[in-house]
């Protein structure tokens, strides 16, 4: 729980008094405190992981029905607190009011509650019995077989900045239904509300130690989090330079991985395309979590004979879209996560301005806020780059903003899908044609874990994963069970 000081540790099912004190995190909207976070030494990290090692035999021997129940009550408990959870979720994230609610607290209430059936879903299945004459093995006999889902062990989960809310629960709930116990390394930027998620299970009745959260801005809390010995898997979302590193870490001991990395979606818009539809689901990129969502379709691939049109209907998209104060009702666009990152990417604009590319909307730091909140904040404006080239790096690396580039084609399918799938990224991609057949034929022929056909919306019961350096693994669903799980055969003599 947080006190007077700030927020401290949950291990072992306690709240401790983190080893290397606290540190501020800060509202991205107006540069506010928002809170104190714990910074964990290497040595309690350690203890979380020991404290989930010795939790794990009993928490996974649990009948499903009663990790089934804690869930569900933990899902009542976010519910219940709702308002000032999602509140403070805004104020770490820079998230706008309707975000923070629906997409944040709300995805992590529904998370909670999939995983609560989850829990009950069989881990069995029967095998087609195998018939075997006598020879060197023995006797002529009839093998059954059973597939068997055993929980992996200790899971390391750690967290992404834009989504403190739905991405741990969407490792935590299914880690836990499926009998793991679990190590949260929250992102630096946001972690407070991580710590409300350990509260509403622990008020639910985890047993102590079958959740731990430990936090810190060092680089050697993430490192000790996934080096420990007593860690069988880690589950990042992230960038794919930090999950390259954890993945070679993972190999030194054979641990199970579960990677979210990178994305640079590509919407392909054929001269058929609905525009306006494509123009609003590309839209979402500007709008969604201020482009700091890596599913985004932040590079079009559209073709010349409609692009001209498309580039005019995204600017006059652009021009209603406000950004403001994440608090304030109407705001459409809030800030990203720090200065650094605005910084970064206000340099990737400005890189694609020198690479060629024209600004066609947005290119300036917005200025927020009244009063003495005037100019505070990491706003980025939403920036549209045109007459881009497949080469640029601009075109080619993940920005994560709110910044979209186009790049026209003048041939058919096979030109279409090979700018699409130039990308060493393969999350999700989109296409847009008003001839449902060739949307499919082009979707199967993309290098991408999911497609999304004339829509961005995502079916959520479906695998979710990349190809490529955009992940390794599919979770969502029931393949989040799959993926906190694995496999054993038994085989008997009938």
């Amino acid at each position: 729980m947080s006190g007077e000081q700030g927020q401290k540790l949950y291990v072992g099912g306690e709240w401790v008094e983190p080893g290397g004190g606290y540190y501020e995190v800060v509202n991205p909207a107006d540069e506010s405190v928002v809170g104190l976070a714990p910074e964990a030494s290497r040595a309690q990290v350690e203890e979380a992981a020991r404290a989930a090692a010795e939790a794990f035999g009993p928490w996974s021997r649990t009948r499903p029905e009663e990790r089934a129940a804690i869930l569900d009550r933990a899902a009542d408990v976010i519910q219940r607190e709702f308002e000032p959870w999602a509140e403070l979720a805004r104020a770490e994230t820079g998230a706008p009011t309707g975000i923070a609610r629906g997409m944040q607290v709300g995805v992590g209430v529904a998370r909670f509650r999939r995983y609560a059936k989850g829990a009950l879903e069989p881990v069995e299945r029967g095998l087609p019995p195998q018939v075997t004459e006598a020879g060197p093995m023995g006797a002529a006999s009839v093998l059954g077989a059973l597939e068997v889902r055993q929980p992996v062990g200790v899971v390391t989960c750690i967290t992404s900045y834009n989504n403190p809310w739905a991405n741990p629960a969407g490792k935590v709930a299914p880690a836990l239904a499926m009998g793991n116990t679990v190590v949260v390394k929250p992102a630096p930027q946001d972690p407070l509300s991580v710590f409300r998620m350990a509260e509403a299970l622990a008020e639910a009745g985890l047993p102590p130690g079958v959740v731990n959260v430990v936090s810190g801005q060092a680089v050697e809390v993430g490192e000790a989090a996934v080096e420990s010995p007593y860690v069988d898997m880690v589950s990042f979302t992230g960038s794919t330079g930090v999950g390259q590193r954890i993945a070679e870490v993972c190999g030194r001991s054979m641990k199970r991985q579960l990677m979210e990395l990178g994305g640079k979606g590509a919407a392909v818009v054929f001269e058929d395309a609905d525009l306006d539809a494509a123009v609003m689901g590309i839209g979402t990129t500007f709008s969604f979590y201020s482009g700091q969502i890596c599913t985004a379709p932040t590079r079009v691939v559209v073709h010349r004979s409609v692009y001209a049109e498309l580039v005019e209907k995204l600017t006059g998209y652009l021009a209603f879209m406000k950004v403001g104060d994440p608090a304030v009702k109407g705001t459409v666009v809030g800030p990203v996560i720090s200065a650094a990152h605005r910084d970064r990417v206000e340099s990737y604009v400005e890189l694609g301005r020198k690479e060629g590319a024209r600004i066609a909307f947005g290119g300036e730091r917005p200025v927020v806020g009244e009063g003495d909140r005037r100019g505070k904040g990491f706003y980025v404006a939403p920036t549209l780059l045109v007459d881009c080239t497949p080469d640029m790096r601009v075109v080619r690396e993940e920005v994560f903003g709110p910044v979209v580039v186009v790049v026209p084609f003048d041939g058919g399918e096979d030109e279409a899908v090979a700018l699409a799938n130039d990308s060493d990224y393969g999350l999700i991609s989109y296409v847009w044609s008003g001839d449902s057949a060739r949307a499919f034929r082009v979707a199967r022929r993309l290098r991408a874990g999911g497609v999304g056909v004339n829509t961005i919306g995502r079916n959520m019961e479906a695998p979710f994963g990349g190809f490529k350096r955009s992940g390794v693994g599919r979770d969502v669903g029931s393949y989040a069970l799959h993926a906190y799980s694995e496999v054993q055969s038994i085989v008997w003599a009938g």
